[in-house]
C-alpha cells in the first residue's frame, strides 16, 4: 500500500494488516467471569474479538492493545497486562 502526505486508505482494510506488534498491553479474557454480553465485539475497532465455540477470544495478530474490550466490560472479565517484548 502506497501512501502519500495526507493521504486516506480506503476503509474495510483493517483486516488487510497484521498490527498487533504495535501493542504494548494485552487484553486477558477470564471466561469464568464473561457473561457472553457481546460488548468487547462491538466495541474492537480492529475486529479483533470473535465469539468462538462459545467463548470469546482475542486474535493477537490484531488487537493493538487499545483497551476498549476492557473498558466496556461490565463483568470485569477483561483485564489488561502489560505485554513483554
Amino acid at each position: 500500500m502506497k501512501l502519500i502526505a495526507g493521504g486516506v486508505v480506503k476503509g474495510g482494510t483493517s483486516l488487510d494488516y497484521k498490527t498487533g506488534s504495535w501493542r504494548d498491553q494485552m487484553p486477558v479474557i477470564r471466561p469464568e467471569l464473561c457473561n457472553h454480553c457481546g460488548r468487547c465485539e462491538m466495541v474492537c475497532p480492529d475486529s479483533a474479538v470473535h465469539y468462538v465455540k462459545d467463548v470469546y477470544v482475542i486474535d493477537v495478530d490484531y488487537c493493538k492493545g487499545c483497551g476498549l474490550c476492557a473498558y466496556e466490560c461490565h463483568s470485569e472479565a477483561i483485564e489488561m497486562v502489560k505485554e513483554e517484548k
